[in-house]
């Protein structure tokens, strides 16, 4: 009998966000895999998502309605603060501060939920609660709340990639999954000004995010509703009252604004107004598409002008410029902002795995996860 031919990869990791290049290393790294292959369409690594986002590194305050992500991040936060020391913004004072009306938690309910998770918090200082309008906020709190500088992450990325024997492949599309002829699996590729290129593997992780649905061939896609939108964060040069603080006004239609290392800005993001546009994820409906059409008709001014009421030193902070970007949740989890980790096995095409996770700290849920698959 002849024996089936060897495929070109064991892997072929498909995205070169934060998650893809983890997934990557990993895999070179700890299971021990030789050929391991990353194919990203952009010209260099963390340039989509993970970069355009607030860039913070959650501590579980942030979801006070989904316990199961609190307590993953409170869980996470310091092996991730221990992991990628370089890479971490701690000088600055974060403050949680919660509304007096519309919020869907009290300031009571929001101390004794950090403390049920274990997080630090205590109530601010008087100097630092006379930011904020008293007849618009009940509580403010100080807490233990970091930022990432995204350029930093993707130093190490490459770095690391490359010492461990990962070939990356820049300006690359993954178009298609499918079942090799004889076994394993297959990635049909487009590079500009080239043909379509078959690449053979074991195991696929597609680690696309707003991309997870948009393969031909035999990718089934995932079964879990996911939910599209175009999100604006405003990169904000705040005044000197707020320069060395990030703040966040919860728990609802409100806002929240972070240092934003890789820039030395702050962004600014509100429930209302970052979010232009959203459409219910499906096979056809190109999100990368919809956001090079999208009008970048910002919306800060409307965001200051509301932070102002609650805040009003932001009144003088100056709008440098807007960041766009597709932003993915599960549909499942609209109503209480929960952000579980999407790990789905396609049962119809075996090593084919899709991944979808909302916050950076969470990468080891998804390794252990991956160490379960391939042993």
């Amino acid at each position: 009998m002849t024996a089936s031919p060897a495929p070109d990869y064991d892997a072929v990791i498909i995205g070169g966000g934060f998650y893809g290049c983890a997934i990557a290393i990993h895999l070179a790294r700890q299971r021990q895999l030789k050929r391991v292959v990353l194919i990203e369409r952009e010209p260099g690594l963390l340039m989509r998502a993970s970069y355009n986002n607030q860039a913070r590194v959650h501590n579980g305050y942030h979801y006070p309605r989904s316990f199961t992500t609190a307590y993953r991040s409170r869980v996470n936060v310091p092996r991730f603060l221990q992991d990628w020391p370089e890479a971490i913004r701690r000088d600055f004072t974060k403050l949680y501060a919660i509304a007096r009306h519309n919020s869907k938690v009290t300031a009571k309910q929001f101390e004794r939920f950090c403390r049920d998770i274990g997080a630090a918090v205590q109530s601010a200082p008087a100097g630092l609660r006379l930011l904020f309008e008293p007849k618009l906020i009940e509580g403010v709190f100080v807490v233990d709340e970091y930022a990432f500088d995204s350029t930093q992450l993707a130093s190490w990325a490459e770095r690391e990639l490359t010492a461990s024997g990962v070939q990356i492949r820049y300006q690359t599309l993954a178009c298609a999954i499918d079942r090799a002829p004889q076994a394993g699996l297959q990635v049909v590729t487009r590079r500009a000004g080239r043909d379509d290129e078959r690449v053979g593997c074991r195991y696929v992780f597609n680690c696309t995010y707003s991309g997870t649905n948009q393969f031909k061939g035999d990718f089934p896609g995932v079964g879990t509703g996911l939910k599209q939108e175009i999100a604006e964060m405003a990169l904000m040069q705040m005044p000197p009252a707020l320069e060395d603080l990030g703040i966040t006004v919860m728990d609802g239609p409100f806002f929240s604004m972070m240092p934003f290392p890789a820039r030395g800005l702050h962004t600014l993001s509100h429930v209302r107004f970052t979010p232009h546009v959203h459409w219910q994820d499906q096979p056809g409906i190109d999100p990368y598409e919809r956001l090079r059409l999208h009008p970048r008709e910002s919306r800060a001014e409307r965001m200051v002008r509301d932070v102002a009421r609650y805040i009003p030193a932001i009144a003088q902070a100056r709008h440098i410029e807007s960041i766009y970007e597709v932003k993915t949740v599960l549909q499942k989890n609209e109503s209480d902002d929960g952000r579980p980790i999407l790990f789905e096995k396609h049962a119809t095409l075996p090593g084919c795995y899709s991944v979808l996770g909302g916050k950076i700290d969470n990468i080891y849920d998804v390794l252990e996860k991956v160490d379960d698959e391939i042993r």
